[in-house]
């Protein structure tokens, strides 16, 4: 069981969580938001610091209180991930959440081949969102226009990669693990490594191992958080 201990909610707490596949950032911030009116009885804000896709699990930094205002520092550290890209396929999402929409051969495909694009994608480079994302379209998310099939254009972003290391290589899937600034999308790298190979690529799993200092191994689960807090 879980250590109790004695928080101060509204006064700020820097919480670090492990997100579960398939909740959305907004789910842990709103379970714990409720979770707090109903045991400590008073309403407090709470807010995330960067989004992790559904499907994506790792850490998850939620402040409360006062401890919301530090919520833009903890966005702007770079961010650790580790992840599976798919190769020989494409999807419009970039991820699993879609269908494939198109299958390439990888029978070219060798690991001096891929250690070899890697390198294309370490310094500062420019990468196109997702249209499957939450970036804002005239005030409407992206994805909205991308579930309604509607032709949206994207615009390029000029993001970093300081490390890029390929740790497990058994076609079609390959394991990576990246340090990026703020604002990379995974999943564009995927879709873009997969072009760079002269083929197609799609993210099949991402975990958000560290946020600046900030790392994953110091996280709770939702239901480790739950039960450290006492009641009443």
């Amino acid at each position: 069981m879980p250590t109790k201990r004695k928080y101060n909610f509204p006064e700020g707490e820097i919480l670090l969580i492990n997100k579960p596949v398939t909740w959305t950032s907004f789910d842990v911030v709103n379970f714990i938001r409720k979770f707090l009116r109903a045991t400590i009885k008073q309403k407090v804000k709470v807010g995330h610091a960067g989004t992790l896709d559904p499907l994506a699990t790792g850490l998850l930094i939620v402040c409360t209180g006062r401890a919301t205002k530090k919520i833009n520092d903890f966005v702007e550290m770079d961010k650790e991930y580790t992840g599976t890209f798919y190769l020989g396929a494409t999807t419009p999402s970039f991820d699993s959440e879609s269908e494939i929409d198109q299958q390439f051969d990888i029978s070219h495909i060798d690991s001096a081949l891929i250690e070899e694009k890697k390198k294309l994608f370490l310094g500062k480079i420019r990468q196109t969102p997702p249209i499957y994302s939450a970036i804002k379209i005239d005030g409407k998310p992206a994805y909205l226009y991308a579930r309604k099939n509607m032709d949206v254009k994207m615009k390029s972003r000029e993001v970093e990669i300081t490390e890029f290391d390929i740790n497990r290589i058994e076609l079609p899937e390959i394991d990576f693990r990246i340090v990026c600034s703020k604002g990379t999308y995974i999943r564009s790298i995927a879709d873009d490594f997969g072009k760079a190979l002269n083929s197609g690529g799609y993210l099949t799993s991402l975990c958000r191992t560290k946020i600046g200092t900030f790392s994953l191994d110091d996280a709770m689960s939702i239901e480790a958080f739950r039960d450290t807090v006492v009641q009443g």
